[in-house]
């Protein structure tokens, strides 16, 4: 099991472009980072390199963006600079100090003052952050509701990406979902779940997302989606589910169809409440793929 699941990571590692696994613009920009940070702080290279236990030699390589440094080696680098590592790693445009000072700040906080921040953040620039959490679309629901299909339509018809976020936790994992599951248990996945939207929702400004049908029992998770992201809940009625899980090639249900219904009624019985929290409904029940799509589209540009 273990060889497979190694084989799996090795597999998806491999399968990546070449320049998503060490591009040569994130390199320049790491060492550009590293070295704005180290003359911000009065450092030369020979203190850092003293302080980090990284030679000259790699760091000046690192700084002049030919140096493809090690994780291990980074870390260390981040540690003698009093940087956070992610900061040094974040892709996309350097932030103002003004966010770094922000983000000391709620790191300091407790989850009940976080809770109050966002709320008096909110009334000082809701409109800005509104406008920012309508460009990425979270489709929410049960299996076989239509979020993959309608997620991959919607994000052609928006021109913008479509990511299912269990790919992603299997990507962050090298696992299937089942292996998942069955080596670590529902807690590692819950973990992972967030740990990828989270990354999701940092790496794009724009997206559409199709989440796990049972993300919403998860309240950190599902509180996460519903502040950064216009929500809508595709929804159908339970023969319709069941029916479109069948057509998916998914079989399993079939042995026992009576108690899957059963299940299935209950299920959505104690998600209702939840899902309805999504800022948007549509039931695609008895409707083609198009008519839900239209009403999708005019949901989300209205």
């Amino acid at each position: 099991m273990a060889g497979r699941i190694a084989r799996a990571a090795n597999a998806a590692m491999s399968s990546l472009p070449q320049r998503a696994v060490a591009p040569v613009h994130f390199l320049q920009q790491l060492g550009e980072r590293v070295r704005i940070a180290r003359s911000r702080r009065g450092m030369t290279r020979k203190i850092l390199a003293r302080d980090s236990g990284v030679s000259e030699r790699y760091l000046a390589q690192l700084e002049t963006g030919k140096g493809n440094i090690s994780i291990t080696l980074l870390r260390q680098v981040a540690g003698a600079l009093n940087l956070p590592l992610a900061d040094l790693v974040r892709e996309g445009p350097e932030r103002p100090v003004e966010f770094s000072l922000l983000v000391q700040t709620l790191n300091r906080l407790s989850a009940e003052e976080l809770a109050a921040a966002r709320q008096l953040l909110f009334r000082s620039f809701g409109t800005a952050i509104e406008s920012e959490r309508r460009q990425r679309v979270a489709l929410i629901g049960l299996r076989g509701a239509g979020k993959s299909t309608l997620g991959h339509l919607l994000a052609a018809n928006l021109a913008v990406p479509f990511i299912e976020l269990d790919h992603e936790i299997e990507r962050e994992i090298g696992a299937p979902l089942g292996e998942i599951f069955d080596l670590y248990g529902q807690a590692a996945y819950r973990r992972a779940e967030k740990r990828a939207l989270e990354a999701v929702i940092d790496r794009h400004g724009q997206v559409v997302v199709a989440t796990g049908g049972s993300l919403v029992s998860e309240p950190a998770t599902f509180d996460l989606l519903l502040s950064a992201c216009f929500t809508v809940w595709l929804k159908a009625r339970p023969e319709e589910h069941m029916g479109r899980v069948f057509a998916q090639g998914d079989m399993r249900p079939m042995a026992a169809s009576e108690e899957a219904m059963a299940d299935l009624r209950r299920i959505l019985a104690g998600r209702n409440e939840l899902y309805a929290k999504a800022d948007a409904t549509i039931d695609t029940s008895g409707k083609s793929v198009e008519a839900s799509l239209r009403e999708l589209v005019a949901v989300i540009r209205g």
